[in-house]
């Protein structure tokens, strides 16, 4: 496995302006979920140059190699998040947008005995939970 975006872009021959690589960059060290118009403010923050219609290109091809996963929670925006991060998932605040991410092993383990019990070998999932905070009983 290759470690960086970039450098999973590069193994993957796709041709790299610096544009793109500023857009690489900015993604790799996003620890959110950003959508292309946090991306792009980001990353024409870091290079004037950049059009939103550059980030737009730049996601959908980033995309469609298996370097950037889509999301989309229920609120409009398609967010996006490195392919290659470890397992996890996701509980969608539906009030304030904030996305929570988790791991529960219980949940995991479920996930396994119910496709088994379907007669199904399980090759990855995704889940997306959605929720209201609850209030505090003080």
């Amino acid at each position: 496995m290759v470690d960086t975006i970039l450098e999973r872009c590069e193994a993957k021959n796709l041709r790299m302006t610096e544009q793109r690589r500023v857009i690489a960059q900015v993604l790799e060290s996003s620890d959110d979920h950003p959508d292309v118009e946090e991306l792009y403010a980001r990353a024409s923050a870091a290079d004037p140059r950049i059009s939103l219609a550059t980030v737009y290109r730049t996601v959908k091809l980033f995309e469609e190699a298996g370097i950037l996963d889509k999301l989309e929670f229920g609120d409009g925006r398609a967010r996006y998040e490195d392919a290659e991060r470890e397992h996890h998932d996701h509980l969608i605040d539906v009030q304030s947008g904030e996305v929570i991410e988790f791991v529960d092993e219980e949940i995991e383990v479920l996930q396994e005995k119910i496709a088994r019990k379907l007669g199904y070998e399980l090759r990855g999932h995704r889940m997306e939970l959605f929720g209201v905070r609850l209030k505090d009983k003080s």
